[in-house]
């Protein structure tokens, strides 16, 4: 298995930008196409856990937007087809905290789709 190809880490690197211009602009229809459309797919956040698309979807539906900044964000694929995202993340309206989160990524018909992520805080 090759690690890190470089076509497949531009690829994926693009997306995961693409998914963070989404999320800071509340973009929801751009973040529920990110998502594989599957009872499998499974988003733990901080305060809640969605298993299943319909879960995600219905989550998203209610945030509202928010500023963050990223550090140390590390992704690694896996082949051509199997990428992950770590990250970590720091916002103003929550000091002394630092945010965590990850993602799995999954080649699919489709484009790249997020098959499962994480998203936790913790004191800085």
């Amino acid at each position: 298995m090759i690690v890190d190809d470089l076509a497949t880490l531009a690829e994926v690197t693009a997306v995961f930008e693409a998914y963070e211009m989404a999320l800071l602009a509340n973009d929801n229809a751009t973040l529920e196409a990110m998502f594989l459309d599957s009872d499998m797919t499974v988003r733990y956040g901080v305060a809640e856990v969605q298993y299943g698309f319909e879960e995600v979807r219905a989550f998203r539906a209610m945030q509202k937007p928010f500023d963050r900044t990223l550090s140390k964000t590390l992704i690694t694929t896996y082949g051509k087809d199997f990428a992950v995202a770590s990250t970590l993340f720091h916002r103003d309206d929550l000091p002394g905290e630092i945010g965590r989160q990850m993602q799995t990524w999954v080649r699919t018909d489709d484009g790249w789709k997020v098959v499962a992520a994480h998203v936790s805080m913790m004191d800085e």
